[in-house]
């Protein structure tokens, strides 16, 4: 365990924004390579630079991270003119997946953040240093921030003026100031091929800009025997389900721009949470727990239809969803151990759970997922809720991304992946000072491993009636947003 954080008191101010000046929210902002994000739509967190940064390695990763910011936080000098959730001291965060994992969990504090929830836009800065906070000073910190996002060939969102107002130039639509918490099922784009389960494999199309893709831990037929391997097992009793997940490397000779990629992720991808954290990028449609308060929300998804498939079916793209997807028994019963799996976990916390009977089909531009919106009321003890990072310890890993029995499924994945995740599929988001957070699963992202290689993951649920051809097709389906977004042909 490792610490930037220093004895002297951390100090904040806040102080509100005019959201209606900068109408592309805050994708806007998305200009620098090395600034931390959680946006979806329009609202969110974007932060820039650093002031205190805690890593942490093995079983007890998160709970040393919750103490390490309680502590920073308890004693913390808050000056809050707009007393919303995200307000005030903020850390953006990524955890490793594996606690055996190599990779550092680790929790950033910025020196900079911007946030917009329900047509609520405000600036908060962050420091040590024995200095007066005031907002032209907050304002004149962000714009020097923004200008310097020029120099490394990011700037194309959002311009700050002398005058502290704020335009947007990336070309990006709004059709509010960003909703917050909702979440909703809207839909995407549908592709142009088909994809037969069971038989043929999606392949990219050729690349571009002289882009490369290289085989990662595991080639596509090995990974398929793992995948026949895992089938094996649950045949024989001894789990109920797997995930399993692969990699591929991308090289782009012409260099990889992040703050390209957020702003395109969060262009296409708007029903999910596009996260940017320490060198990972992605964005991922499932919430692995969401705190505001008392109340805590999950949004939890298993079963996955490839948007291609339907190309030359019958009737609407959302009637195919429904027919293929939600009347298929397989599909169901996977999301059923993922709904089970989470709402075991997280009902010790709470009081009161709601969790719809029947799944909703959610579409995105690639593919639909069987989602289901899990919402829950925290029982206090002793005028306190558990914290963010509590839960996520209890609740990670849940079965949508390992499988279950857990530890019979941690066990095959590190025989069969030949891979450490890192923090692929690992808890990625923030928290601030009041115990609020959001915390999704990172999914449909990758690592930024130099300034011209970037890693890729993407995994599937096993179950008993898994074909490997179908599941590896369905990961060239997942992989599709981050190829796309970093201008790669999919």
């Amino acid at each position: 365990m490792t610490s930037a954080f220093r004895t002297r008191i951390i100090r904040t101010l806040t102080v509100p924004l005019d959201a209606e000046s900068f109408p592309g929210g805050l994708p806007s902002f998305l200009v620098r390579d090395d600034l931390l994000c959680w946006t979806r739509r329009e609202a969110g967190l974007v932060g820039f630079g650093e002031v205190a940064r805690f890593t942490a390695t093995g079983p007890e990763r998160f709970l040393e991270a919750d103490i390490w910011w309680r502590h920073l936080v308890l004693e913390a000098e808050i000056e809050d003119a707009v007393e919303r959730p995200g307000t005030g001291p903020v850390a953006f965060g990524s955890f490793a997946f594996s606690k055996a994992s190599a990779h550092a969990s680790r929790l950033i504090v910025p020196e900079i953040v911007v946030g917009l929830r329900d047509g609520t836009a405000w600036l908060t800065q962050l420091t040590f240093d024995d200095v007066e906070l005031t907002e032209a000073g907050a304002r004149a910190a962000l714009t020097q921030w923004i200008d310097g996002g020029s120099a490394a060939g990011a700037l194309a969102g959002a311009g700050a003026l002398a005058d502290g107002s704020f335009v947007d130039s990336s070309g990006a639509g709004a059709d509010s100031a960003g909703d917050g918490t909702a979440f909703s099922a809207a839909g995407g784009a549908a592709g142009t091929t088909t994809v037969q389960a069971g038989r043929a494999v999606v392949r990219p199309l050729p690349l571009a800009a002289g882009a490369t893709l290289h085989t990662g831990s595991l080639g596509e037929e090995d990974w398929m025997a793992a995948v026949a391997s895992g089938v094996e097992e649950i045949r024989s009793g001894a789990l109920e389900k797997l995930v399993l997940a692969r990699d591929i490397v991308a090289t782009l000779p012409t260099g990889v721009n992040a703050a390209q990629v957020l702003r395109e992720l969060s262009a296409r991808y708007r029903e999910c949470w596009t996260y940017g954290v320490d060198g990972l990028v992605g964005a991922t449609p499932e919430m692995l727990i969401q705190v505001e308060g008392r109340t805590a929300q999950a949004r939890v998804l298993a079963g996955t239809l490839d948007r291609r498939d339907a190309d030359g079916m019958d009737g609407s793209p959302l009637e195919f969803a429904e027919r293929v997807l939600a009347g298929s028994e397989k599909q169901r019963h996977e999301h059923d151990i993922a709904i089970q799996s989470l709402t075991t976990q997280l009902a010790p916390f709470s009081e009161a759970m709601n969790a719809h009977s029947e799944p909703f089909i959610l579409e995105l531009p690639n593919v639909w997922h069987l989602a289901s919106d899990v919402k829950a009321e925290l029982t206090e003890v002793e005028g306190h809720v558990p914290t963010c990072l509590a839960l996520i310890n209890a609740l990670h890993p849940t079965a949508a991304v390992c499988g279950t029995p857990t530890a019979v499924a941690g066990a095959l994945i590190r025989k069969l992946e030949h891979l450490d995740r890192g923090p692929y599929a690992g808890p990625v988001g923030w928290l601030d000072a009041a115990g609020n957070g959001e915390w999704g699963i990172a999914l449909r992202g990758a690592v930024i491993e130099s300034p011209t290689t970037v890693r890729l993951y993407a995994g599937c649920g096993v179950v008993e009636g898994s074909v490997p051809e179908a599941e590896l097709a369905e990961t060239w389906a997942k992989f599709r947003p981050m190829l796309e977004s970093l201008g790669i042909n999919s």
